[in-house]
């Protein structure tokens, strides 16, 4: 898989509410998952879209895996689930990836879609350093999910801002790659068809 493909997005005239679950996926586990299957089955989006994101500019690039080999992980792991798509949209585009800039993007491409954008609660509280962050408060919904130790009072009474009620998933990707430093069988952490590819390559070891 080692061509740049667009969004794998339905070739339909209505407007649909997408949701846009960015991030590195490094790998990608249960809880992102069980937070998409959240978002689509409890608010007003119609559609989730995994954007796999090359490089996050407030975060180290060097424990990344290839940007394809993520890529995988998440086709895998999403499979033909019709609910949710897979995009490396932001492999093409310039380096690092920018929020702001993959919106305006998207916008352009698919101006019937109405966009929100999936952030966990310890992510909004950085809100003010991303690229333009007044324009995407502006022009695109948020919709929050609640990660422990992190508030979101300030946000709760915005007008584009929806915090909610999603469980609270305290796995993540950096316990992953450690578990598996160490040697651990953490089968049930990542779904079957990912965790086969991560034995299979001999990812994280």
């Amino acid at each position: 898989m080692n061509k740049v493909t667009d969004i794998f997005a339905p070739k339909i005239d209505l407007k649909l509410t997408v949701g846009l679950y960015f991030g590195t996926f490094n790998p990608i586990h249960i809880g992102h998952l069980a937070i998409a299957n959240y978002m689509v089955e409890y608010t007003s989006i119609d559609q989730l879209w995994f954007i796999v994101s090359p490089q996050n500019p407030l975060k180290k690039k060097t424990s990344l895996l290839d940007d394809y080999q993520r890529l995988e992980l998440v086709h895998r792991a999403v499979g033909l689930d019709f609910r949710f798509r897979v995009s490396n949209i932001e492999f093409s585009l310039p380096k690092p990836s920018y929020t702001i800039d993959t919106l305006t993007y998207l916008k352009e491409k698919y101006p019937k879609y109405q966009f929100r954008i999936l952030m966990g609660s310890d992510n909004i509280e950085d809100l003010q350093k991303w690229k333009n962050y007044k324009q995407i408060l502006d022009n695109y919904g948020i919709l929050v999910y609640p990660r422990h130790g992190f508030s979101t009072s300030k946000f709760e009474h915005h007008p584009n801002i929806c915090i909610t009620n999603a469980p609270i998933m305290d796995i993540s990707s950096s316990f992953i790659r450690s578990a598996i430093r160490e040697g651990k069988d953490i089968r049930y952490y990542v779904p079957s068809k990912a965790w086969e590819y991560l034995e299979e390559m001999n990812f994280y070891r």
